[in-house]
Formats: structure tokens, sequence, C-alpha cells
């Protein structure tokens, strides 16, 4: 499965994060297949926070890639629009009756 995820490559206490296109299966800033922008959650000066391409990001959503929760959330800051996501109901345990 294709996803959309963060990939940190900022320094120690200076974090950035590049939002890459990547196989589920390979390591998380391991090999992807493309950068669609950049994140700054803690922008000084002139950087931006969120900085995207917005028709490779819809091209990616239309093929099928699915977005982690806080790109989600990135991707809404960039100016993309999400459908609404489908929450699942809370797994609960079951409690099986004892033998007596």
């Amino acid at each position: 499965m294709v996803v959309i995820r963060l990939a940190r490559v900022g320094s120690k206490h200076d974090p950035k994060y590049r939002i890459t296109v990547a196989d589920s299966r390979k390591y998380v800033t391991g090999k992807f297949i493309e950068v669609l922008g950049t994140y700054i959650p803690t922008p000084m000066g002139k950087q931006t926070k969120v900085t995207l391409n917005v028709e490779k990001a819809k091209a990616w959503l239309t093929k099928g890639a699915q977005p982690s929760e806080t790109v989600r959330k990135v991707l809404k800051l960039g100016g993309v629009e999400l459908k609404a996501r489908k929450k699942s109901p809370p797994k609960t345990k079951t409690k099986t009756a004892k033998k007596a």
C-alpha cells in the first residue's frame, strides 16, 4: 500500500519534516517514491510552516495513497481538502463466562 507520511530531516532540537509518498513496507526515513513538500512545526523568521505541491498531493490521493493522521492535518494546513474519514468504533474486550 502507498502511504503519505512525514520523514524527519531536521537536526537535534530543530525538527523539520519532508512530506513523502512511500511504500508502507519501507522504513520511515528510507527510500520514498516522491517528495510532496516540507513541514516545519516551529518556523523561525521567514520560514513557512507548510510548503506543499498541492497538485501532486491531490493526484496521489486520487490514486489511493493513504495519509497518516498527522499528514491529514498538515495537508489541511496546506490547502488540500480531504474527505471525512470513517471512524471505526473502539475495540473492546469481551468477557468470557468462566466455567464452574
